[in-house]
Parts: C-alpha cells; sequence; structure tokens
C-alpha cells in the first residue's frame, strides 16, 4: 500500500485543484460565455488577498510534490507527532474525501454564479440552497477541510502553516465577499445572513 501512497496523495491534489478552478471554470465559461477567474492584480487589499491566495496554492503544489516524490525532503518539514499517528492519518484521508464531495456539491450549487473572486461587473444569483442552507461559505469550508486533511496525513510544521495562512486568507476574503453580496442583493442578504452562518470548522 505504501508504494502507492505517492500516486494517491499527488494524484488527489491535482484532480481537487483541476476540478476546483480549471474544470469547474471552464464549465462556467461554457454554459454562461463568462469567465470565473476575476481575481484582481491591482495593489489594493483585495488584490494583495488575492495574490496571497494564488501563493499558498502553488505553495501548496510544491510542497505536495515534494513530500510525495523527494523524501528526504520530509526532515525539511519539521514532523510534529501526533498521539495516535495512525488513526489521525487515516481520519485525515477521509477528510480529504469528504472535502472532495463537498466541494464538487457546493459548486454545483452555484451554478453559473460560482467566481474564483468577486465579479464587481455583474450582478450574479444568490445561492441560499443546497449546502448553502448549511453554510454561507461551503466551497471555502470545503477548502479548509482540505488544509485540515493535509496536516493529518502529513502532520508537520509546513502543513500547519498552510492551514493557518490559508484560514487567515479565507477569513478576510469572507468579509470582502459579503460587504460586496451585501451592496447587490440588500435585505435578501441580510435576511440569508440572519439564517445561515458561516460555519468553519471554527
Amino acid at each position: 500500500m505504501e508504494k502507492y501512497i505517492p500516486f494517491l496523495f499527488t494524484g488527489y491534489f491535482v484532480v481537487y485543484f483541476l476540478w476546483a478552478f480549471v474544470i469547474r471554470s471552464w464549465m462556467v465559461y461554457r454554459s454562461s460565455g463568462i469567465n470565473p477567474m476575476v481575481l484582481p492584480k491591482d495593489d489594493s487589499a483585495y488584490g494583495l488577498v488575492g495574490f496571497y491566495f494564488k501563493l499558498t496554492v502553488a505553495g501548496l503544489f510544491i510542497y505536495v510534490l515534494l513530500y510525495a516524490w523527494v523524501p528526504f525532503s520530509h526532515g525539511y518539514f519539521l514532523a510534529i507527532q501526533l498521539p495516535y499517528g495512525d488513526n489521525f492519518r487515516w481520519m485525515g484521508w477521509m477528510i480529504l474525501g469528504v472535502a472532495m464531495v463537498w466541494t464538487v456539491i457546493a459548486q454545483g450549487n452555484m451554478k453559473d454564479s460560482w467566481r474564483v473572486g468577486i465579479d464587481s461587473e455583474r450582478k450574479t444569483e444568490l445561492i441560499t440552497e443546497g449546502l448553502f442552507s448549511y453554510s454561507r461559505n461551503p466551497i471555502f469550508l470545503g477548502m479548509l477541510l482540505v488544509l485540515a486533511g493535509l496536516f493529518l496525513v502529513t502532520p508537520n510544521a509546513a502543513t500547519l502553516i498552510f492551514w493557518i495562512v490559508g484560514y487567515i486568507l479565507i477569513q478576510v476574503q469572507i468579509r470582502l465577499e459579503e460587504e460586496y453580496l451585501q451592496r447587490q442583493h440588500g435585505e435578501a442578504y441580510a435576511i440569508f445572513c440572519r439564517k445561515v452562518p458561516r460555519r468553519l470548522m471554527f
């Protein structure tokens, strides 16, 4: 089983990010003619969050490739010993599986309203059904589950930092998006916020 771990580890993250960003973006573009990749490249606070988000994703890919295929690199990541390590490792794999399914369903719930960033040029539909009736931010919740699962599968300082940085960036991004949605949808969004919490793990 161990000899297949590098393929499983790499394959999971390639499939997850291909689906979550590339394939889903193509599906929205084919259906609506709109490019859903709308992260800004300016020097604003929002642009800075987008830059660090992309940097974090790139760092994750590099980490996954190094951990899977360059075993001697493990010592540089400063391993963290968890009690009942094997149990937590398998729990991490289960969380990764749940995160994959959860993200696919949440993006499907958004249909053509899905965006990577804030689309200030078009008013998107306010989605309140499906997983959005449980969490205002189910896709971000899925991403945090991925980071939690990654830490449990490979517990070390690097994955802990990815988890913490990802959590902070997502918290900031959510608040930027909520301000935008409040302006766009007014009272309808305020009612939605009163009914449905953010639910971001903790």
